[in-house]
């Protein structure tokens, strides 16, 4: 098992009936006023805003508020926060919403102090200083709520590029898996993709000798399936809810990678460059139609884990044939699983791959080229 060091310090608060506490949360942090950001206006429908505005009030929280977080959230809106959040001298960011809300609030805390939010991006610099997140999360999906790390898109460059700092984790995430009921088949779906693709970048990094952090994976990645799928027939079985909403927590907050120096992240990398040439292309569906067609590619450098990976989740002995598995089960939530259904053409291939190059950290598993991108988006296709 290799070394690793471990360290989360956001606080969860997990159940029913949660996102009442929020108010008395903030205000034990001596918080003051905080911005409320939030996406296009769903909150307002399933009655998780009247919640957290009750509650803000009668723990006598400042708050103002800023909308329209778009799906794969992007530097212009960021900025504009930004500029909003510092006219009305905020000490907090409270983001209520899904992964995409959390990510443009610690980007916008992350780069509160600096000149431009993307000079966190690239690695180019790391704050010195932060505002404080507080999260409710209303869409299980990308572990955000619990991790330190943002992806962001610039759509001028055509860069969609994350940064991580220690400095933005969540101080508090309120997950409250009953909310999660209203939510279209499609959007659970994507957050069962997400969260696998989560669990397989880390998994596919690892050593056999890794056996505590392998089982936990597994384990972690088939409750999730196994609870998409209960989902998919009832959408308010809140068992159902509530294990998947904290699998999917856990698939990026750290605990289902340790030993796993780091994970792979080509197919994040992939997907990146397919939703910033297109921002309709949801994440998580851009990731179905990748991940099988990358697992396929790089099979032969490690199959050993490939194989245990596909015995242990999909009681399938060969890796290769543990990739058809899944995207059968893909399929069966409907999610996509080739590049033609995401509108893409073999004639987007060399934009495609430009944006993958540019970003980088691909390839960790098995070395890649331009060739073997061609081959992973043929696969795809």
């Amino acid at each position: 098992m290799d070394n690793f060091q471990y360290f989360n310090p956001t606080q969860v608060v997990f159940g029913k009936n949660t996102i009442e506490s929020i108010g008395k949360n903030i205000k034990k942090d001596k918080i003051t006023k905080v911005m409320l950001l939030a996406g296009s206006g769903s909150i307002k429908q399933n009655g998780v805003y009247d919640k957290v505005v009750k509650s803000l009030n009668s723990s006598q929280i400042e708050f103002v508020e800023y909308w329209g977080v778009r799906p794969n959230p992007t530097l212009v809106h960021a900025e504009e926060v930004k500029a909003f959040a510092k006219a009305n001298n905020i000490d907090g960011i409270l983001a209520v919403g899904g992964g995409s809300v959390i990510d443009e609030a610690k980007s916008i805390s992350g780069g509160y102090y600096l000149d431009s939010i993307w000079d966190l991006f690239g690695a180019k610099v790391q704050p010195k200083a932060a505002l404080p997140i507080y999260v409710i999360l209303t869409l299980s999906a990308t572990g955000t709520e619990m991790n330190s790390f943002a992806v962001l898109s610039n759509e001028d460059e055509k860069r969609k590029w994350s940064f991580g700092s220690p400095l933005v984790y969540p101080k508090i995430s309120i997950i409250d898996p009953s909310v999660q009921a209203t939510l279209p088949k499609r959007q659970t779906a994507n957050g069962g993709v997400d969260s696998l693709s989560h669990l397989m970048e880390n998994y596919f990094m690892s050593n056999l000798n890794n056996e505590i952090g392998l089982t936990l994976n597994e384990v972690t990645q088939r409750t999730v399936i196994s609870q998409i799928d209960n989902l998919m027939e009832n959408p308010n079985d809140y068992t159902a809810r509530a294990n998947f909403a904290w699998s999917s927590t856990i698939a990026l907050n750290g605990m289902t990678s340790i030993g796993m120096l780091g994970g792979e992240w080509t197919s994040h990398a992939i997907e990146h460059a397919l939703s910033i040439l297109n921002p309709e292309v949801a994440h998580a569906e851009g990731l179905s139609v990748i991940f099988p067609a990358f697992i396929n590619y790089v099979y032969d450098a490690k199959p050993e884990i490939f194989d245990r990976w596909a015995a242990n989740v999909y009681g399938i002995q060969n890796g290769l044939e543990g990739t058809e598995v899944m995207k059968s089960k893909f399929k069966s939530w409907s999610s996509p699983t080739t590049l033609r259904e995401l509108g893409f053409s073999k004639s987007d291939y060399p934009e495609i791959i430009k944006c993958i190059e540019e970003y980088g950290r691909t390839g960790r598993i098995k070395q890649l080229s331009e060739e073997s991108f061609i081959k992973i988006l043929d696969l795809a296709y």
